[in-house]
């Protein structure tokens, strides 16, 4: 982003950007950005000037502009040295009241670049934080493996386990062979006795390494994949909500939920077994190494083919699939949360077929995607199994003319081709593991990407000054905030103080910037210019938390969890008596209601609260905020919905409750604000009116205008 007359504009444009400079011959002078094209200009603070005809421009070549002169606008900064950019003065009609023509001269520019902001007020760039990006595969794997970290005893016991489970089943089929082969030329049972007892060992061992290797196996798995979990939330607990904004919560619940799931396949079966296959193969190689090289090297090839060949083949044939279905089970989630939640609209609207079509296509598309790596599921396992018996094949067909020539005794002929089949066990998982591991790759960088995503609170790096024990003096010094989406400021120059017991109201039109201001004192997002205080002291110098310890907040729409009612009471007070509870709860006139209620307190509310009516929604919300007991009260809208009477009766309930406590109302509703100390009014994102209620009625302005509409 560039700033420049209170203005950000967004980089990355395929359009240049042109600085227009309007004046007018009785004085009148404005400065502003433009793109060819566009029916306006965007102007001083936050206005629009449109214009009747198309804007000329000519193309010029790229000129990286790092700063425009404070009071020549057709020179820029380039480097060191200031230069004169390319103009061209044009008498065009703008329509503006009363219509009259201006003089503008059009400054061409390249992409523009980002400079130090001027003084008094600038506004800092706030650069946007996309959460597509993240890390390449190798970054990834790292991650993945990081977490293995705290289980290394734990991994490299399944890994042991897992060889000895392998490698019985070598030893049982090798044994087995030479025992029958043995038997065949009738020799004394006593000359069999070890083997025989081989047979049993290695039968039994086979069946208990297994248990034990799948017990270590996912052990380890599940606890990596707990610690994932908690570290997912802890990760994206401080995005919220700035960051989570634009980030769906069906996805939010598909990362938390799918995505850790399918990394239970990397851990299960891309870590441990090509370690298992590599043990497995060596010790087997080495034992048929014993009888004749040759051999051996025949099974390492066809291990080897097994082993990478395959895997190979898979990656590539299942890549594309495995990358699609990650996302397309996002959103599938996604639309089905979506058409639960909006069911009832999608119903009386006559979309809810049009909805479940949209459902049956994502479907559909997830069905193909996972179809393609059934099949290739299915052409791995074949060359797998052509590996194994063609490897087998191979050994005989060499062994044999050694047998002839008595280099290799005959009796072992069997043991040598079982003991080679039996060691493509060890590399069979090679091939599913490369065909998930594109899948739990996919699934680690949607979580790697929204977790490596910067909070929009920033850590300062320094240990947080705590809050004293006096009243909480909060005051504003021209604060200004732009959000990362928007060009113009969304707050421009805020200015006001609220001193310990003061009563505050702060009204305007909707989208006038009142919940920008709730965002911005309880810290959920960065003021860019500008300075809030508490005590004194900046917001800054402040954990986040201790600043949102101090108010109580009464939200436009509280969020109630499926839980009991108190369970979302002791939200406010986890430590709270339920002496306390019940206190808070009468004091809101809400105890009679709950002592009615067959489970009195532990009455589950329902998803969002949907078993409580919304003024009982409004006054458990007013309950918890007494219980809280904050020093001061953050009103955000709090009748908003509500018919005239019970508005006017909650806000009575709400200032005979909170009284001799500070208490900042934000609202665009007038009822009640006589009682306030003072009124400050917003419109555009600035202040235009500040004052009590019956000074701003007087003057006429803004407030005036709006009481008399919500008046009638």
């Amino acid at each position: 982003p560039i700033l420049a007359n209170d203005m950000h504009l967004p980089l990355g444009t395929p359009s240049l950007w042109y600085f227009v400079h309007l004046r007018s011959d009785d004085g009148w002078h404005v400065s502003g950005f433009s793109q060819p094209g566009l029916p306006y200009v965007l102007v001083g603070r936050n206005a629009h000037i449109a214009w009747g005809a198309t804007l000329a421009y000519t193309d010029c070549e790229d000129l990286f502009v790092e700063e425009f002169h404070p009071h020549n606008p057709a020179l820029y900064r380039s480097g060191d040295t200031w230069r004169a950019a390319q103009t061209i003065t044009e008498t065009i009609p703008i329509r503006t009241r009363p219509p009259h023509t201006e003089h503008i001269t059009l400054t061409h520019h390249g992409p523009l670049l980002p400079f130090p902001p001027s003084p008094p007020h600038p506004l800092t760039p706030t650069p946007p934080h996309p959460i597509t990006s993240s890390p390449p595969h190798p970054a990834i794997l790292r991650h993945l493996l990081a977490f293995l970290r705290p289980h290394a005893g734990w991994v490299a016991l399944a890994i042991l386990l897992g060889a000895l489970t392998v490698g019985s089943s070598v030893a049982l089929l090798a044994t087995s062979a030479y025992l029958i082969s043995a038997a065949a030329l009738q020799p004394s049972i006593a000359d069999l006795g070890v083997t025989i007892v081989g047979v049993r060992f290695f039968g039994l061992s086979r069946g208990v390494f297994r248990y034990l290797e799948r017990l270590a196996a996912h052990n380890t798995t599940f606890r990596v994949l707990a610690r994932i979990r908690v570290w997912f939330y802890q990760a994206i607990e401080p995005l919220a909500p700035a960051r989570l904004q634009t980030v769906h919560s069906g996805d939010l619940l598909s990362r938390l939920v799918a995505d850790v799931e399918t990394l239970q396949d990397f851990y299960v079966r891309v870590v441990g077994p090509p370690l298992v296959a590599v043990v497995v193969a060596a010790a087997t190689a080495l034992f048929i190494a014993a009888f004749q090289p040759i051999l051996a090297l025949a099974l390492l090839a066809g291990l080897l083919l097994a082993g990478v060949g395959v895997p190979w083949l898979s990656h590539r044939l299942s890549r594309a699939a495995n990358e699609m279905a990650v996302p397309l089970c996002a959103d599938l989630q996604t639309s089905l949360i979506d058409g639960l939640q909006g069911l009832p609209d999608l119903q009386a609207g006559g979309q809810d077929r049009a909805w479940a079509a949209k459902i049956h296509r994502q479907g559909a598309a997830l069905a193909r995607s996972e179809s393609r790596l059934a099949y290739v599921s299915g052409l791995q396992a074949g060359l797998l199994e052509l590996l194994a018996q063609g490897t087998m094949a191979a050994i005989v067909a060499l062994a044999v003319p050694l047998v002839s020539g008595g280099q290799v005794n005959g009796v072992y002929l069997a043991a040598l081709a079982l003991a080679a089949v039996a060691s493509f066990e060890a590399v069979q998982p090679l091939a599913l593991a490369a065909q998930s591991l594109e899948a739990s790759l996919a699934a680690a960088r949607r979580l790697f990407a929204l977790a490596a995503t910067p909070p929009a609170i920033a850590p300062s790096g320094q240990p947080a000054i705590p809050l004293t024990n006096l009243p909480p003096h909060l005051s504003l010094h021209h604060v200004s905030f732009r959000y990362d989406t928007t060009v113009l400021p969304t707050l421009y120059d805020i200015s006001f103080e609220l001193p310990p017991g003061r009563w505050l109201a702060v009204v305007g039109p909707s989208g006038a910037g009142k919940t920008t201001l709730v965002n911005l004192l309880l810290r959920f997002w960065e003021y860019d210019a500008g300075e809030m205080r508490l005590n004194g002291r900046t917001l800054r110098d402040y954990d986040p938390e201790a600043v949102r310890a101090c108010f109580g907040v009464i939200p436009q729409q509280p969020y109630l969890f499926n839980a009991s009612i108190r369970d979302n009471l002791r939200l406010a007070r986890p430590q709270a008596s339920q002496a306390a509870i019940e206190e808070a709860a009468r004091q809101a006139q809400l105890h009679d209601f709950i002592a009615g209620l067959p489970e009195g307190y532990d009455t589950v509310v329902g998803a969002l609260g949907r078993n409580l009516s919304g003024g009982e929604r409004r006054r458990l919300a007013i309950a918890r905020a007494l219980l809280k007991d904050a020093p001061v009260l953050l009103l955000d809208e709090p009748t908003a919905g509500l018919d005239p009477l019970t508005e006017t009766a909650v806000l009575e309930r709400i200032f005979r409750l909170f009284a001799g406590r500070s208490l900042l109302l934000i609202t665009h509703r007038l009822e009640g604000l006589a009682a306030m100390d003072e009124i400050v009014v917003l419109d555009g994102g600035r202040v235009v009116e500040k004052g009590r209620h019956a000074d701003l009625l007087a003057r006429q302005g803004l407030y005036a205008r709006l009481w008399r509409q919500q008046r009638g």
